[in-house]
């Protein structure tokens, strides 16, 4: 048998940490995240957990520092993210409990920035239409 085929428990064992997790983010709002890197899973075992998880309504694509796919699973609030390295190989997956992952929430300063721009940009805007 394939050994990278072969089910180790691991995954049945992660589900009931992320239950446990999302339990305590609906109860106190504490956030936990899964390094599925840093544990001996095999394939099938990622294959198990990613089936029962199952897949929810959003799913990001960005390109930050390489690529990165996040979707939330069919659980709200548990998120799969997977950031690939420049060979395209998985480089780190981490399950995210949160209600949104840092990753895709917009940066304080970016918002800032971009209310000064749109800003700028609607007086442009405004004095073009009044020289036309």
């Amino acid at each position: 048998m394939n050994i990278d085929r072969a089910r180790t428990g691991m995954a049945q064992s992660l589900l009931r940490e992320v239950a446990q997790g999302l339990a305590e983010l609906a109860a106190t709002g504490t956030q936990t995240a899964v390094d599925l890197r840093s544990l001996p899973m095999t394939g099938a075992d990622r294959d198990e957990l990613e089936q029962a998880l199952g897949r929810g309504d959003v799913a990001v694509s960005l390109q930050a520092a390489g690529r990165t796919e996040v979707w939330e699973t069919g659980f709200a609030g548990v998120w799969w993210l997977r950031h690939f390295g420049d060979d395209d190989r998985i480089a780190a997956e981490v399950i995210e409990i949160t209600p949104v992952p840092d990753i895709v929430a917009a940066h304080p300063d970016d918002i800032a920035a971009a209310a000064l721009r749109l800003l700028a940009e609607l007086e442009r805007a405004g004095k073009e239409a009044l020289d036309a």
